[in-house]
């Protein structure tokens, strides 16, 4: 895939490996609106737009090495789907899935954000976080005439308690969040700087695992998305009926044997091959 970077410009030139529709709409990320033909995308205080062009897509940012990195637009993904295509139960999803790139979010933001979705659905999850973010008012700044607003940081987010949770769509997950972040601030050693970089992924699991309101499936979904673990398989409902109605490897029904079997199947590439697979059984059946 070849790209170009200028100033406030990333160009690709490719659709093979990178779709816009498929990245932001494949149960990864909810920070972001479709405008008309359009994405905005707006992790922590910065933001995008994507636009479809002739040639492949633009994206248009103040800060290009942010949404490089963003997008993991250095990782090859043509070689990486070719090395997932020696499973024969990937080469379909992949094909219909051929552009998900998993996106490199902010810990904090994702902690937060895999908490609210828990037995939620997605413009329930995406409206509270919307809230969230404008309670700050913390607007980010742009040429595009639009109104956003950044993350909070986590001084922010111990202000709030469960009444303000609550109203803004939380639900019975407002003790979660109010309790998830005070402990978050309490053993910051724990998840956020240098040394959770050198964890092993299950002692991050661990740690995770902590906070009150994650079970495992929550955990593997920050692990993948916030801080870049691919040796996680999260498993939910739409998994399930993959391992039971496709992959039929095992005759087992708990969800974390489940998340199990599939690691030791696939490796370090199994947080790639849980995108391609849960996209395409949500999207087809």
């Amino acid at each position: 895939m070849k790209i170009t970077k200028s100033k406030g410009k990333i160009q690709i030139f490719s659709c093979e490996d990178f779709n816009i529709t498929h990245i932001m709409e494949c149960g990864q990320v909810f920070a972001y609106q479709k405008i008309d033909d359009a994405y905005f995308c707006f992790p922590q205080n910065k933001l995008c737009k994507v636009s479809k062009t002739q040639d492949g897509y633009l994206i248009e940012c103040d800060d290009e090495n942010y949404f490089e990195n963003y997008f993991d637009l250095k990782t090859n993904y043509s070689s990486l789907k070719k090395e997932l295509c020696s499973f024969e139960e990937l080469k379909d999803p992949i094909a219909f899935g051929s552009g998900i790139r998993i996106l490199k979010q902010d810990s904090l933001e994702a902690i937060i954000s895999f908490i609210v979705s828990a037995n939620n659905n997605i413009k329930r999850i995406t409206n509270t976080l919307l809230k969230l973010r404008e309670h700050f008012g913390k607007r980010i700044e742009n040429s595009f005439g639009s109104n956003f607003f950044a993350f909070p940081t986590l001084s922010e987010l111990l202000t709030l308690d469960e009444d303000f949770f609550k109203k803004i769509g939380a639900g019975y997950r407002a003790s979660y969040l109010v309790s998830s972040i005070k402990f978050l601030n309490e053993n910051k050693n724990l998840f956020f700087g240098k040394e959770v970089e050198n964890l092993k992924t299950k002692d991050l699991l661990e740690n995770l695992l902590k906070l009150k309101g994650v079970g495992r499936k929550v955990a593997e979904c920050i692990l993948l998305f916030g801080y870049g673990r691919r040796d996680v398989f999260p498993v939910d409902t739409w998994i399930k009926k993959v391992f039971i109605q496709d992959l039929k490897i095992a005759d087992v029904k708990d969800a974390s044997k489940m998340c199990d079997i599939l690691i030791k199947r696939y490796g370090n590439f199994s947080g790639y091959a849980q995108q391609y697979l849960f996209y395409s059984k949500r999207e087809n059946g």
